[in-house]
């Protein structure tokens, strides 16, 4: 019998890591986490220090059994789960289900990178389990647990829905929601400005145009508006400095002023370099967000690729091998051996004028990073994009040309710009023209920020319209001149990427929780996507409406990010799980008994009690809470939307009308005599089925509550994909 146990989560890691060890070890996956809270019950001690209930999840038996048997017969067994908290959390649950059943010896391993000689060196240096990270994680767990399991049923009692969403708040989402919410009303209570601008064209003695935008009036900078707040003081100040057009009459006046002028000249003229530095390694947030922007991809999307790239792509002769570093990050740190190399890999490619003066390791300055790994980074120089792109498929190679190029271009020279601005000052008016020129590409000439939707690195020349050959008192012809209108704009909508950005910049959630959140809250319909852009739906405004009003102080950014931080300290030892709860429970549940008496409650017509929302089999449903008394209700007879919606067609089996319903598995079309008349039909997206091209997609409902959308054929044709297809889509989105 092999001598070692080696457990990590994912069946590919596990292979990847039993190439490299070799026949003494045996190495089995758990296939993510063994142990949960009970899907029924609270599962957290109130009463006790907030103690936490531990399940064995459901189907995850014989994996326990196997795990249990093959401890009871190594002489070592090595946990290595992810080397993040969540990994610690499962490499503890894993830990308590072999204690007692093994007389091995047990040792926590982190690989931080799949990589035959990371792998041996990890092996070679076990460490205890860090019940610091743990405690976090369980802390975590249990104040998501708290907020879901507390606030849920409330959310139902106020927010009676009949569409069949499961609604449920959550510490993050419901913030992530709110930000969502409050954008979409700044965007709907915007009140546009009126602004002017003068545009002119100036024109050489030897024939050279360039532009130039009015820029001061009477020594007064011009600006758009006051910003608001002002108090009358502060107003007039503004006004002394500063100068306003707002108005077609005012912008007309100074148009025939300048339009009067016949002698311009250059009254300044200057020059400057800039060093634009290059952008530090990916974390987890940074990439999803430049994913997301530069490839289009989704956050969960990227994180799927990434998590592929990580454990490990057989490369032909090379075998299985993982390209990147673990993809859940907060730190930019990166190990100065691998910048070593990085910079002769430059250095020989594009010349020694393209490195960096000094290697950039990138120490962390911000507080509360998890600094156990380092930043998102190829795990070796050797393998370049282009060389292993025959082993990737096209995703994996755009996600992974990606991480590459950041991670090079981190080591590179700083790009220069120089910036040239042209002041043109005629009696009461001053124009200002300034342009950029890319005097040395530095690292943008392999990693561009700028980069177009497709993935290449686009190039950056700058933006400079000025003609060579200009000095100070160069004399000047007005060639033309407009007068435009411009409105203020609103804030935009946020986009996935975007999102993710102030969730981190606020100190929200973590880089294990990014791509779930924003999923969470499209799969539970409180958000759509339009245009690449978030748009919270009714039910998603109703329900932020309902948590905003009852829940102000306890689901927002600052008291978010305060537990966020909370958590943080425990993983670094500064405090104790019981601590933090108690910091958490105190005030929420202040504010959960106030909401509690504030809300209607639902009486029982049979006895009087009061009713409360249960979930059983097929869903929500009311009960009465005197245990003598059986009467149960149907959700809908409780909404006062549950009038069936007309579809503009009759039964044709009866001549009633056909009415929208909901059943055990979704929407239907009924007859409204049901159960005198038993017609149903499917909805179905006017779309041919992309597969078998005779049925129609309709869309289902998963167990979970996710939508997803299939044939009408089915069984018959197993088409099924969790985005709307299109009219000329072809299978190539199938599940």
């Amino acid at each position: 019998m092999k001598k070692n146990l080696v457990l990590v989560e994912s069946p590919s890691k596990a292979k990847t890591i039993n190439k490299y060890l070799g026949r003494n070890y045996i190495v089995e996956a758990t296939v993510g986490h063994l142990k949960n809270l009970p899907k029924t019950k609270l599962g957290i001690d109130l009463d006790n220090n907030f103690s936490i209930n531990l399940l064995n999840i459901r189907g995850k038996g014989d994996i326990i059994k196997k795990i249990r048997k093959l401890a009871a017969k190594v002489d070592n067994i090595y946990i290595a789960t992810d080397p993040d908290r969540e990994g610690e959390a499962i490499a503890q649950d894993i830990y308590d289900l072999i204690k007692g059943k093994s007389k091995a010896n047990v040792y926590r391993v982190l690989f931080n990178e799949i990589t035959k000689d990371s792998v041996k060196k990890a092996m070679k240096s076990p460490l205890p389990i860090d019940e610091k990270l743990v405690h976090s994680q369980r802390a975590r767990r249990a104040m998501d647990r708290i907020i879901g399991y507390k606030i849920s049923p409330l959310l139902w009692r106020a927010v009676i829905e009949e569409s069949g969403n499961s609604l449920s708040a959550g510490r993050v989402q419901s913030v992530a929601l709110r930000l969502i919410c409050e954008r979409e009303e700044t965007i709907n209570n915007f009140v546009p400005t009126e602004y002017w601008s003068i545009v002119a064209q100036f024109k050489t003695k030897d024939g050279k145009i360039f532009e130039s935008k009015l820029f001061q009036v009477d020594k007064k900078t011009i600006k758009i508006k006051p910003k608001p707040g002002m108090s009358g003081e502060e107003l007039n100040e503004f006004l002394k400095k500063n100068f306003i057009i707002d108005n077609e009459k005012l912008a007309t006046e100074l148009f025939n002023q300048i339009k009067a002028i016949n002698n311009f000249g250059i009254s300044d003229i200057t020059k400057k370099r800039q060093k634009r530095n290059p952008p530090v390694p990916f974390i987890t947030s940074s990439l999803q967000a430049e994913a997301s922007r530069i490839l289009r991809f989704r956050p969960r999307k990227t994180m799927q690729i990434a998590q592929s790239l990580y454990e490990g792509v057989d490369l032909g002769k090379e075998g299985i091998t993982g390209l990147i570093t673990y993809m859940r990050t907060d730190s930019t740190r990166v190990n100065s051996e691998i910048v070593d190399k990085a910079r002769d890999l430059i250095k020989a490619k594009l010349g020694k004028d393209y490195i960096a003066e000094n290697a950039n390791l990138y120490g962390n300055k911000k507080k509360n990073v998890q600094d156990a790994h380092e930043a998102i980074r190829p795990t070796s120089i050797k393998y370049e994009p282009l060389a292993v792109k025959e082993f990737l498929s096209a995703d994996q190679y755009k996600l992974y040309n990606l991480i590459w190029n950041r991670f090079l271009a981190s080591q590179m020279a700083p790009a220069i710009q120089e910036i040239t601005t042209i002041l043109i000052e005629e009696g009461k008016f001053l124009f200002k023209t300034t342009g950029t020129a890319l005097v040395f590409e530095g690292f943008l000439k392999i990693y561009n920020p700028a980069a177009s939707q497709n993935g290449e690195n686009g190039s950056e020349n700058g933006n400079n319209n000025i003609p060579v050959g200009l000095s100070k008192n160069t004399p000047l012809i007005l060639e033309s001149l407009k007068k435009n209108q411009h409105f203020t704009k609103p804030p935009p909508r946020f986009t996935e990427s975007t999102l993710i950005k102030e969730l981190e910049s606020n100190g929200i959630g973590r880089p294990s929780t990014y791509a779930l959140v924003v999923s969470t809250i499209q799969d539970r319909n409180y958000v759509q996507i339009r245009d690449r852009k978030l748009f919270p739906t009714d039910l998603g405004m109703k329900v932020n409406s309902v948590l905003v009003k009852h829940f102000p102080d306890i689901l927002n950014v600052n008291f978010t990010a305060r537990m966020e931080a909370e958590l943080d300290q425990i993983a670094e030892g500064d405090t104790v799980y019981e601590n933090v709860l108690n910091d958490f429970y105190g005030p929420f549940s202040k504010s959960l008994k106030h909401v509690e008496d504030s809300l209607e409650k639902i009486i029982c017509d049979v006895c009087g009690s009061e009713m409360e929302i249960r979930v059983g089999r097929y869903g929500k449903y009311l009960a009465c809470t005197n245990p003598d008394c059986k009467n149960v209700k149907s959700l809908k007879a409780n909404n006062n939307n549950s009038t069936p919606e007309y579809t503009g067609k009759e039964c044709p089996k009866c001549g009633g009308k056909l009415v929208y319903r909901r059943g055990r598995f979704g929407e239907f079309i009924g007859c409204e005599n049901y159960p005198e008349c038993d017609y149903t039909e499917q909805i179905t997206l006017d779309i041919t089925c992309p597969k078998c091209g005779e049925g129609k997609v309709v869309p289902r409902r998963a167990k979970s509550g996710r939508y997803f959308y299939g044939c009408s054929r089915y069984p018959d044709c197993d088409y099924v994909s969790w985005t709307k297809p299109k009219t000329e889509q072809v299978s190539t989105e199938e599940k």
